[in-house]
């Protein structure tokens, strides 16, 4: 199993800055992209930002220029850098992991998510 522990999350002022991290472990041959994702009450889970192995990445137009996604392979970590925050950034923050795993002479991929990070920003 594979396990995604994020921290970072908090109360902020608007313009205020946070950096969320997100840290796998468990049976991990290879991490392909990891990415966050967030959910406001009432509001569908929307992609923040992705992060391929390769370093390319993404961003959704409501937070580009703000926010800065980055991963350390040898930590098996992801991190968001979120500056300039908006009280409309507020929400659960989700990390998310594409982890191939190794068993039995096969490899496989799956989906892993961590628990979730309240990040509120009050205007």
């Amino acid at each position: 199993q594979v396990q995604l522990v994020e921290s970072g999350g908090g109360l902020v002022q608007a313009g205020g800055s946070l950096r969320l991290s997100c840290a796998a472990s468990g049976s991990i041959f290879s991490i392909n992209a990891m990415g966050w994702y967030r959910q406001a009450p009432g509001k569908q889970r929307e992609l923040v930002a992705a992060i391929r192995s390769g370093g390319s990445t993404n961003y959704a137009d409501s937070v580009k220029g703000r926010f800065t996604i980055s991963r350390d392979n040898t930590k098996n970590t992801v991190y968001l850098q979120m500056n300039s925050l908006k009280p409309e950034d507020t929400a659960v923050y989700y990390c998310n992991a594409n982890v191939t795993q190794y068993s039995d002479g096969y490899y496989y991929s799956n989906y892993y998510w961590g628990q979730g990070t309240q990040v509120t920003v009050s205007s």
